[in-house]
């Protein structure tokens, strides 16, 4: 397809040219005549008896418009196609600080696809991965940012009418900077920063000034959630007791006064002032919450507040929730999210239908900036790309009235990444498994735990006992090899999923086969799982790896892969040391494996006797052993 553009099209055309590649279309004098004109609110893009036509508001809508045009083109050479903006602002959050920095390079083509859906925002979350003049133990070792770097990303998205701005932590969530010895001044708890401290009040003024400056946008993001050991710690020693409302509203007012110096319009996460209004002052989605009135007064009225919900599928939860907000008196943002966190895989069964619910919700309220995260707690095994079917949700939904249809969803995924909607299905199997809850609403993560578990210890072999987990892995891995497209330019997004099925198809209720046998003093079976189940396990798991570290190096920084290569070779050495074990045992040089000697218990009370699913592990090294890994003396 040749196309040619007629009309003020100057500051559309860089990011005409990189989408021009994107879906294999050439521009030039020759080609078919699009006009392109500004409209009132609406974005077009049609062809009829009169020509071919893009119609747009804002810079952003061009793109998604030119997308439309292009794939209903590729169908039928009459369409008119009509779309009116739903909310003001959507856009994904990509959680950079969890070990899986984006590089640049990727950053771009994630930005590609976003052009293409409508998006019109994006959130770069950065507890410490940006420098800061004179602090070079923030983000050390860490991959952090160069201004020059998140420069690069903010134009490349300014082509397409993305605005790009930083999300930062300016109270607690800042373990990884303040666990280095040489900044203990800046430190209350193991998290959280020191607020009252002069040295605090200066670093929070350079983190704002350093974050925000390689931006156009004037928004940043200050963080401020799940600071519950607030004023703990140190702050406790040195200043004596106060409430915790009164301490962050101090500081409250100090970032806030460094971020309107700058000219900057902030928002923050809105948990901590749920939490000390619930009853037990923890609890956010608390229903009951009412906000008292001395509270809400003294809460600046400046700061956005971003209600953040990720598993809610019931309309009253979120009207409710967002009632419980009112009260502050601040303009309300929402963020949802597409479940990449602690897992390999996607928990599309509850994202897509919480995002459903959610976003219609939202558009009844009339909050008009949605924003979807994708955190990567623990270490970040999954990928933001993975995560492109829920982005593409919060697109069609940010265009259409009412919910998108499926086949909607199905037809502008395709187009946009690539890749089948069912294709991308495939990645919520890794956990959606037998045993879990319908769309595996309790968030059950085996594709995690039942790969980082010990043979020997089976800490979750309870948890599944009777479970055809080796089955439904094959049949997994099946579906993935059988649907895969290698011509896609992201099929390598499967490359992982295709190689962890096959591992946990072998691996998945080894533990349970180890105990049977070993009980039922059946030596010739422990034998031949020493001689060839677990040598094929580890064969798989090499595989896995390779892929894996391919996949990572692909996508994101150096730093951090060093963690997820250190599981992977614990657990090859776990695996070559059990099938140690159980031939000393079969041999005769040991008379008992005391490991297979211990009664299994179930790992926790989430579990599917209590219709919790198969199981959750926040943490690797839980999953790995329930022995100690670390021992902090001092939390604080």
């Amino acid at each position: 397809m040749r196309l040619r553009f007629e009309g003020d099209v100057a500051e559309l055309l860089p990011g005409i040219e990189r989408l021009s590649e994107e879906l294999g279309i050439m521009v030039g004098e020759d080609g078919l005549t699009v006009r392109v004109e500004r409209s009132e609110g609406e974005l077009e893009a049609g062809r009829d008896s009169s020509g071919a036509y893009i119609r747009y508001s804002q810079k952003h809508q061009f793109f998604r418009a030119f997308g439309l045009f292009v794939q209903h083109s590729r169908q039928s050479e009459t369409f008119r196609v009509q779309e009116r903006q739903q909310f003001e602002r959507v856009g994904p959050m990509f959680d950079l600080s969890r070990n899986a920095v984006i590089t640049v390079d990727s950053f771009k083509t994630m930005l590609n696809k976003l052009a293409l859906m409508g998006m019109n925002t994006v959130m770069l979350y950065m507890e410490d991965t940006y420098e800061i003049p004179g602090e070079p133990y923030f983000g050390y070792m860490r991959g952090r940012y160069s201004q020059a770097e998140l420069k690069a990303i903010d134009d490349y998205a300014d082509q397409f009418g993305i605005e790009a701005f930083p999300s930062i932590q300016t109270l607690a969530h800042l373990e990884e900077f303040l666990k280095w010895e040489p900044v203990k001044h800046y430190k209350d708890t193991k998290g959280a920063l020191l607020v009252g401290s002069e040295a605090t009040d200066r670093l929070i003024e350079r983190m704002i000034e350093a974050a925000s400056a390689p931006f156009r946008s004037r928004k940043i993001h200050i963080g401020m959630d799940e600071a519950e050991e607030l004023g703990r710690g140190k702050y406790l020693d040195l200043n004596g007791h106060d409430s915790r409302f009164n301490i962050m509203v101090s500081h409250l007012e100090k970032v806030l006064a460094a971020v309107r110096q700058r000219g900057l319009k902030p928002m923050m996460w809105s948990d901590m002032f749920l939490k000390l209004a619930s009853g037990n002052g923890e609890e956010y989605y608390d229903a009951e919450t009412t906000i008292p009135e001395e509270m809400a007064r003294r809460i600046p009225k400046d700061v956005d507040m971003v209600y953040w919900d990720y598993n809610h599928i019931e309309p009253g939860d979120y009207e409710k929730l967002i009632a419980n907000h009112r009260p502050l008196g601040c303009n309300l943002v929402f963020a949802g999210a597409v479940w990449i966190f602690n897992t390999f895989g996607v928990n599309y069964g509850l994202s897509l239908n919480a995002t459903d619910v959610a976003l219609s919700v939202c558009k009844r309220e009339g909050i008009g900036e949605i924003y979807a995260t994708m955190w990567g707690d623990d270490g970040n095994e999954g990928n933001p790309y993975a995560a492109l079917l829920g982005l593409q949700l919060y697109a069609e939904h940010a265009y259409t009235e009412g919910k998108p249809t499926e086949e909607q969803l199905a037809e502008r995924v395709k187009f946009c990444t690539g890749i089948e909607k069912d294709a991308f299905l495939l990645f919520k199997d890794l956990d959606e498994v037998p045993g879990s809850e319908p769309n595996n609403s309790k968030q059950s993560n085996p594709s995690k735990f039942l790969l980082y578990q010990d043979v020997l210890l089976g800490l979750f072999d309870k948890q599944i006992e009777g479970l055809p987990m080796n089955d439904h892995y094959a049949e997994l891995e099946r579906r993935i090899v059988e649907q895969r497209d290698k011509s896609a330019a992201l099929d390598y997004l499967f490359d992982v999923p295709e190689k962890l099925s096959a591992v946990l198809k072998r691996k998945g209720e080894i533990g349970i086969a180890l105990k049977t046998a070993y009980d039922a003093g059946n030596k010739e079976q422990l034998k031949a799982i020493a001689t060839n189940a677990l040598p094929a396990i580890a064969s798989a798991v090499r595989e896995l790896r390779a892929a894996h570290r391919t996949q990572w190096f692909r996508m994101f920084k150096p730093f951090g892969w060093e963690v997820i290569d250190i599981r992977y070779g614990g657990l090859l050495n776990r695996l070559d040391s059990a099938s140690l074990r159980l031939l000393d045992f079969v041999d005769g040089r040991i008379d008992r494996i005391e490991e297979l000697e211990q009664e299994r218990l179930v790992y926790s009370t989430v579990n599917r006797f209590n219709q919790k699913g198969t199981g959750w592990c926040s943490y690797y090294y839980r999953m790995a052993s329930p022995n100690v890994f670390f021992h902090v003396i001092n939390p604080f």
